[in-house]
C-alpha cells in the first residue's frame, strides 16, 4: 500500500519527518526515501528497504538533511520521491495508491510526444506519471485536480514545493490522508499514529478529493472535498496501525468490535482463545471480552531478527520467515481446543502450515475465526494482493473445486449465509485441516467499523465499489 508524512516548520523540519515517516514502515516493503527543500535546492535520498528497515538505512546519513519543509515515503512499489522541473517550478512529489489505468495513461503521453525516464517495479514510474499529469495545469491546485480527473483507481500526493506542501486526497477517498499541527508546524501523513510521539495534533481528516495547502503558519483549502466517500475497509481490518483513526474511527476499538461480533452466536466449546500475532490480537482481545472466555498466546512472535513475512521477494523465503518468526508454546497448546483470530485469509497457505504445527505440539482442535468475509476480487484501487493471481485467494480455488470454473455465481458466494457460501466456507476449512471456520459477516464488519456501508470500499470481498 505504502504511507507518506511531509511537514513544515519555523524550525528545522528533519527530525520530525524522519520519525514521522518511519512510523509509516508497516505500510510498504521495498523503497524509503525522504527530500527536504532548502534555500540552496531539494536534498534527496531514496534506500532499498525489503532487506532492512527504513530507520537503519537513514539515520547515519540525517546529517545531509536541513531544511524547514520535507516529505517521505514508505512505498510499496516504486522508489520516491521524485524531483521534478516544470513550467511550475521545480517540485518533489510522493504518491499512495494505484493507477489501474497505468497503460492507457502511457498510451496518452506517448500519443503527445512525451517521454518517461523513471521505472518502477515494473514499468512507468506512477509518481513520475502522476507528476507529468500534474505539470499539465497552469497552477499546482489545477495539476492536482487533473491527475483525479484522469486516473482509474486511487492516488494520494504529497508536493514539496516553494509554496509549502500540497496535501491532496484521492478523489473518492480510498487512502486517508490526515491533518496535524503543532507550534509552529503543520504536518500531513498516512498514518495519524505518526503524530503523537512528535507533539502533533490531530486537526482533521481531508475530504475525498480535497487539496490544501500547509504552511509553517496554517493550512489552506485549494479544492473542496467531493460529497462521495469509499475509503478502503481493509484499512481498519489489516493495514492500520492499532492507534491509528481515519474518519475519527479508532483502528483497535474497531477490530475489538469485530471479535465481539464473531464471539455472538459462536457455539464451538473452546478453552480460550488467541490471535495470530499481530493483527489477529485487537480482534481475540474483542472475541474474548465477548465470549467471557480467557485469551492467551499459544504462538508468540520473534521479532528481533525476523522480519515481516511478505517482505522477502521469493516465495520460499516468505514461508520460512513466516514459520520461523511464530514460535509455539507447547505448555500452552497440549491437549487444548484453540479458538484463533485472523484478519484475513488470503492464500491460505502460511495459516495451513501454522494449523499443522499446532496439531503437531498437540493441540485438541483448532477452531479459525477471520475477521472479515471470504476474499473474492482482486484489489483495483490499492496494491492489495497484487502480487498473486484470482486463483491465488482461497475462495476462489474452492469455488474452482467446486464449479470447476473460479467465476461462476460470484455474487452468491459473497453473500454470507447463503448454500454457497457455505460450500465454499467448507472446502477451504477442509483444506486447512480446521475443526470449524467461519468469516465475519459484512454486515457486521460495517457495523464494527461504524460508517455506512455506501461510505465503504469493499470491493475485495463483494465486488461493489464506485468508479
Amino acid at each position: 500500500m505504502g504511507g507518506f508524512f511531509g511537514n513544515i516548520s519555523k524550525a528545522d523540519c528533519v527530525r520530525d519527518l524522519f520519525y514521522g515517516t518511519d512510523y509509516h514502515s508497516h505500510l510498504g516493503t521495498k523503497r524509503g526515501g525522504m527530500a527536504v527543500l532548502t534555500p540552496g535546492g531539494f536534498t534527496r535520498k531514496i534506500h532499498n528497504i525489503e532487506a532492512d528497515y527504513f530507520r537503519a538505512k537513514f539515520e547515519p546519513e540525517l546529517g545531509r538533511f536541513s531544511g524547514n519543509s520535507g516529505i517521505g515515503i514508505i512505498s510499496d512499489f516504486d522508489a520516491q520521491p521524485l524531483i521534478i522541473k516544470s513550467h511550475l517550478g521545480e517540485f518533489g512529489i510522493v504518491t499512495v495508491g494505484k493507477m489501474s489505468n497505468l497503460t492507457e495513461l502511457e498510451d496518452r503521453a506517448f500519443k503527445s510526444h512525451q517521454h518517461f525516464s523513471e521505472t518502477g517495479g515494473k514499468g512507468t514510474s506512477p509518481t513520475e506519471l502522476a507528476a507529468m499529469l500534474i505539470s499539465e495545469g497552469k497552477t499546482f491546485e489545477e495539476g492536482l485536480v487533473n491527475l483525479q480527473s484522469l486516473i482509474k483507481g486511487s492516488c494520494s500526493v504529497l508536493l514539496l514545493t516553494g509554496q509549502g506542501i500540497y496535501a491532496a486526497r484521492d478523489r473518492l477517498g480510498r487512502t486517508p490522508v490526515v491533518l496535524g499541527r503543532k507550534d509552529g508546524a503543520w504536518a500531513a501523513a498516512s498514518e495519524s499514529s505518526s503524530f503523537h510521539n512528535l507533539g502533533y495534533s490531530i486537526e482533521r481528516d481531508l475530504g475525498p478529493g480535497e487539496i490544501v495547502l500547509i504552511t509553517a503558519d496554517g493550512c489552506a483549502q485549494k479544492a473542496k472535498p467531493g460529497d462521495k466517500m469509499q475509503i478502503c475497509s481493509f484499512l481498519w481490518v489489516y493495514y492500520g496501525y492499532p492507534s491509528s483513526n481515519y474518519q475519527g474511527i479508532n483502528v483497535e476499538q474497531c477490530r475489538y468490535k469485530c471479535g465481539a461480533f464473531l464471539a455472538r452466536d459462536d457455539d464451538a466449546k473452546i478453552d480460550y482463545v488467541a490471535g495470530i500475532p499481530d493483527s489477529g490480537v485487537g480482534y481475540a482481545i474483542g472475541y474474548s471480552n465477548g465470549k467471557q472466555i480467557p485469551y492467551m498466546r499459544p504462538l508468540v512472535k520473534y521479532t528481533p531478527t525476523w522480519p515481516r513475512s511478505f517482505m522477502p521477494q521469493n516465495q520460499a523465503t516468505r514461508n520460512l520467515v513466516a514459520k520461523m518468526k511464530l514460535i509455539p508454546n507447547q505448555q500452552i497448546i497440549r491437549d487444548k481446543s484453540i479458538a484463533f483470530c485472523e484478519d484475513s485469509i488470503v492464500r491460505g497457505t502460511q495459516l495451513q502450515d501454522n494449523v499443522q504445527v499446532i496439531y503437531d505440539f498437540g493441540a485438541r482442535e483448532v477452531h479459525m475465526r477471520v475477521a472479515c468475509p471470504t476474499l473474492l476480487f482482486s484489489c483495483d484501487f490499492l496494491n492489495f494482493s497484487t502480487s498473486h493471481s484470482i486463483l491465488d485467494l482461497a475462495g476462489r480455488r474452492a469455488i474452482k473445486e467446486l464449479e470447476g470454473a473460479d467465476d461462476k455465481h460470484l455474487a452468491e458466494y459473497a453473500l454470507n449465509g447463503s448454500e454457497r457460501n457455505a460450500a465454499m466456507t467448507e472446502k477451504i476449512r477442509q483444506r486447512l485441516k480446521l475443526s470449524t471456520l467461519k468469516y465475519q459477516r459484512m454486515d457486521d464488519l460495517v457495523n464494527a467499523i461504524g460508517l455506512p456501508k455506501e461510505d465503504l470500499c469493499t470491493h475485495c470481498w463483494d465486488n461493489s465499489s464506485y468508479s
